[in-house]
């Protein structure tokens, strides 16, 4: 057997997988020793991108102590390794201070090429996450934000002894009001993140899902009743295999959306169908609508489409997100169609189970 044969063949393969691994363990520890070393200077940041940046500076130690192996047999290593490490070092500098905007320029760098991409993307993903992350924060801030201040104002205003016992009442009731939606914002803040995180077991079981949306339709009568709503209900016996709290979460905020959004002596109507592979359930409304702008926006968590009047209507912005999010785990998908002035219909489609 030659010698370039024998280092193509299994004893050479094994060898090369031992000193892969070797060096990729070799490089992860360097470069969590690094990053202590970084951190001890700069503050050590969250834990998330405490790993990340651990993570990344290894892999571009991996890359750029294989590379100069892999180079120093052909010559030319030294040039190329001083571009690759100084990038490499103020990527991870970056990285570090929470700065995402991270991209090495591919094509230069030989076989690693494919490597730097996913690098670059990790990087893109990341910056996406921690924009998303603020967004979050703010939107939160900003929803807490102003029920404070209502009961803050109205607590400051009842320690006026001269006040009757009509205004009194008056202030208390706003008080009670706000607090109640600080209340209902940390429990949906609570489901999403439950959802979000899977804490909450999907652990479906068999029930029908018509006595499910009926029962919830007639829980709700003294809401719709109070604005002179007329509701019907068309639904087929059908049943379902999934989580009945969950579900009911569903079609609660998707009839307490069309409750309202809906002027006073306006329609809703509620359909349950067998359509072929799903069961789908419509709610139906003769509401304000909304526009085509706002529509690809609405399950977003936080998105009003007229915030100054669903603020006033006492919602987060959370509902349809939740529904969304809960329709999604049992495998299906929820869609709008609307128009302004002429209502809205969302349709929830579940996979189909059987008709009873």
């Amino acid at each position: 057997m030659m010698k370039g044969e024998w280092r193509r063949g299994p004893a050479w393969h094994a060898l090369f997988a031992i000193f892969a691994i070797a060096l990729l363990c070799g490089s992860f520890a360097a470069g969590y020793g690094l990053t202590e070393l970084i951190f001890a200077r700069t503050g050590h940041p969250s834990e998330m991108r405490a790993h990340v940046a651990s993570g990344f500076i290894g892999i571009l130690l991996a890359l750029a102590i294989g590379e100069a192996i892999h180079l120093a047999a052909y010559g030319n290593h030294h040039a190329w390794g001083r571009r690759l490490w100084a990038e490499a070092i103020d990527a991870f500098d970056r990285i570090a201070r929470g700065d995402f905007d991270v991209f090495i320029q591919t094509g230069k760098y030989g076989h690693v090429n494919e490597l730097i991409e996913k690098i670059n993307k990790m990087a893109s993903e990341l910056g996406s996450m921690e924009h998303l992350r603020r967004e979050f924060i703010s939107n939160v801030s900003h929803e807490i934000q102003s029920p404070l201040t209502s009961i803050r104002g109205f607590a400051e205003l009842l320690k006026n002894d001269d006040l009757s016992s009509e205004r009194k009442n008056h202030y208390l009731d706003v008080i009670e009001t706000e607090s109640l939606r600080l209340s209902t914002l940390s429990d949906n803040l609570l489901k999403l993140s439950a959802l979000d995180t899977g804490r909450d077991s999907l652990s479906p079981q068999e029930y029908r899902l018509d006595r499910q949306i009926e029962n919830i339709a007639l829980t709700m009568e003294p809401q719709w009743r109070a604005k002179n709503l007329q509701v019907e209900a068309e639904l087929d016996k059908l049943s379902i295999s999934g989580n009945p709290d969950m579900l009911s979460q569903v079609w609660i905020n998707l009839l307490h959306n069309a409750v309202k959004f809906t002027e006073p002596g306006g329609k809703i109507l509620i359909v349950l169908s067998d359509a072929g592979e799903n069961i789908c359930c419509r709610v139906s409304d003769t509401g304000v609508g909304i526009s085509a702008d706002d529509a690809p926006h609405v399950f977003e968590r936080f998105y009003k489409a007229d915030k100054a009047r669903d603020r006033a209507l006492g919602g987060n912005g959370l509902g349809l997100s939740i529904a969304r999010k809960i329709v999604e785990l049992h495998g299906g998908r929820i869609e709008l169609e609307s128009s302004p002035g002429e209502g809205s219909t969302f349709s929830v489609h579940l996979p189909r189970l059987h008709s009873v």
